[in-house]
C-alpha cells in the first residue's frame, strides 16, 4: 500500500505542505489543522499548510497512510520517529496507546491542553459538537492526588465534559469515567 499523504518534520513540528492533502486529512478524520487557524470548520477551504501532532503522525504512520521526511527530505522511519517522540515528549508511549485505542474506536482525539489534560475527545468532531470527554493519562503505577481529582471534576463540570482517567493495569488499558454533576 502506497501512503496517501506526505509530511515533513521541521524541528519538533510536523508539516503537511500540500494544502489539498491537509484539507483531506482534516475532512477525513480531523487530523491536524492549517497553520495559524485556531478553529477550522469542516468544509472550509484551507489556504495554508497544515500541522499535525506527533500522535496523529504516529497513528497515520502505523496505518501506512503517511510518509515522513526530515528537513533534508530524507525518510524518517516509524522506528526513528517513535524514538524521537519518546525523547521529546513525556510519557509518549502511554499517551500513544490511549490515542490509538480511542481512534480505533472511532473517536476524534485532539490535544487537551486548554483543559489541562492530555486529550479532548469528540464523537462527531470539532466544530460539529463540543468535546464530551477530557482524558488524562495516569502511568500504570502512577498516583493521583485526591485534590487534583476534585479540581479535575470541578473543571469538567464547569466546561460540561466528562473527566476520564486512562491507565494501564496488568497490561490492559482501563478507562475510569467521572460524569459531570448536573444540578
Amino acid at each position: 500500500m502506497v501512503p496517501k499523504y506526505s509530511a515533513q518534520m521541521v524541528g519538533r513540528r510536523i508539516i503537511v505542505w500540500s494544502i489539498e492533502q491537509g484539507m483531506e486529512l482534516y475532512s477525513s478524520g480531523f487530523y491536524g489543522k492549517p497553520i495559524g487557524v485556531r478553529k477550522p470548520q469542516l468544509g472550509d477551504e484551507f489556504r495554508d499548510p497544515s500541522e499535525i501532532s506527533p500522535f496523529e503522525t504516529m497513528y497515520l504512520l502505523n496505518q501506512k497512510l503517511i510518509t515522513l521526511t526530515d528537513e533534508q527530505n530524507k525518510t524518517i522511519t516509524k522506528k526513528i520517529f517513535l524514538e524521537k517522540c519518546i525523547q521529546n515528549f513525556l510519557s509518549f508511549e502511554s499517551k500513544m496507546r490511549v490515542y490509538s485505542h480511542l481512534r480505533d474506536l472511532g473517536y476524534i482525539v485532539r490535544p487537551g491542553l486548554k483543559f489541562g489534560v492530555d486529550f479532548a475527545v469528540y464523537i462527531k468532531g470539532p466544530g460539529l459538537e463540543h468535546s464530551p470527554y477530557m482524558v488524562q493519562i495516569i502511568e500504570k503505577d502512577g498516583k493521583i492526588d485526591p485534590i487534583e481529582l476534585v479540581k479535575a471534576g470541578r473543571l469538567a463540570t464547569t466546561v460540561r465534559k466528562n473527566f476520564v482517567i486512562a491507565s494501564t493495569i496488568k497490561n490492559k488499558l482501563h478507562f475510569f469515567i467521572f460524569g459531570r454533576f448536573k444540578p
